[in-house]
């Protein structure tokens, strides 16, 4: 009962939401998996499975998501015709695409579905962090439709970075730098590494935990890193092409020749660099980081850095990604931003978090 002269607002439940998730990898799985926990619950309610598909095969039947995702693939039919997304979402009410891919093909859709009115929530970072064409393309046909764009897991896993940015620039603050250690994995390889065993090791270490891609290379790279900051400089409003973004890569050029199936044997090609970059910054009282950086007006920057001790990057710990921010707000000492920023179930998590608020008619 409320207080005498209290009147409690009435709270309308919104419609459920068509959801179509595609990608069943690890993400899609926790997705998935989480959706079945939500069953018989509020939350199971709001979010109606119309179809699940990889980049192989494809189910739209029965989907009821107290069934395991190997057993709702089992008699899924073969191919994912990107087109029967739009179909099974059908052309009204509110539908939404959850992209737990890292596949292009299927980023270079978004901007078509938000086009067409359909939201989509994604931790595939080749739509915002890809070509500056594709950026402003997505961007374009998000405000055109008024479908919602969910970018929450694309950098950090869910951490509220983007969601910062964007909170900082609505309340008149203006970015004027920002600085991060992005990769999980690499955070990851260089906290544990000591300039004693071999690096290579902790690379095969981090491959078996699941925290790399299949081929490590990928992470080591850079590149992938390179698209983070492309999203997070993108969002300050700075129409930044992937060229200006000057990337050190890990990867020799013998690895980097290697077969995919020698790469494991391969991996050694790192130890002899990265102990003399360690070395390097040991005697100068520092710690070795794989940084994105970025200033207003001036360079854009990804590879392995010395930073000091006491410097906001060089702290956390195991997969934690570490976000600076300089702005007129915070100009002397910049707005620091730390937690996991790798890992199936906290990525899964931001997805449905994005999609739970765009079922509810929040502003993202």
């Amino acid at each position: 009962m409320s207080a005498p002269g209290l009147v409690l607002p009435v709270v309308e439940t919104a419609a459920p939401a068509a959801v179509a998730l595609l990608g069943t990898g690890t993400v899609g799985t926790a997705v998935w998996e989480r959706l079945r926990a939500w069953q018989g619950t509020p939350f199971g309610q709001r979010l109606q499975p119309v179809l699940v598909a990889n980049s192989r095969l494809i189910c739209r039947d029965r989907l009821v998501p107290d069934t395991s995702l190997p057993a709702l693939l089992a008699r899924a039919t073969p191919g994912m015709a990107l087109a029967q997304v739009t179909s099974a979402l059908g052309e009204t009410g509110c539908r939404i695409v959850i992209d737990a891919t890292a596949a292009d093909a299927v980023a270079a859709c978004h901007a078509d579905w938000l086009a067409r009115g359909i939201h989509v929530v994604t931790a595939n970072k080749r739509g915002q962090g890809a070509a500056l064409a594709r950026w402003r393309a997505i961007q374009s046909a998000r405000q055109t439709s008024g479908a919602h764009y969910g970018d929450s897991a694309t950098v950090g896993a869910g951490l509220p970075i983007l969601r910062t940015l964007r909170a900082l620039q609505a309340g008149g603050d203006r970015i004027h730098a920002i600085a991060g250690v992005l990769s999980g994995s690499l955070a990851w390889l260089l906290h544990q590494y000591d300039g004693l065993r071999p690096f290579s090791g902790f690379v095969r270490q981090a491959w078996q935990a699941g925290y790399t891609e299949p081929d490590p290379r990928e992470d080591l790279s850079g590149e992938d890193v390179r698209r983070k900051l492309l999203i997070l400089v993108r969002a300050t409003g700075v129409a930044l092409h992937a060229r200006q973004v000057q990337v050190a890569s890990l990867v020799p050029p013998a690895l980097a020749a290697v077969p995919v199936d020698g790469v494991h044997a391969a991996l050694t090609a790192l130890d002899a660099p990265l102990r003399a970059r360690y070395a390097e910054a040991w005697k100068a009282g520092g710690r070795l980081r794989y940084i994105a950086r970025w200033q207003a007006g001036g360079p854009a920057q990804v590879g392995l850095a010395m930073v000091p001790a006491d410097d906001p990057l060089a702290a956390g710990s195991g997969t934690d990604n570490r976000v600076a921010i300089w702005s007129d707000r915070y100009a002397r000492q910049p707005l620091v931003l730390q937690g996991p920023g790798a890992g199936a179930e906290v990525t899964a998590a931001a997805l449905l978090d994005d999609a739970l608020a765009i079922q509810a008619g929040q502003r993202l």
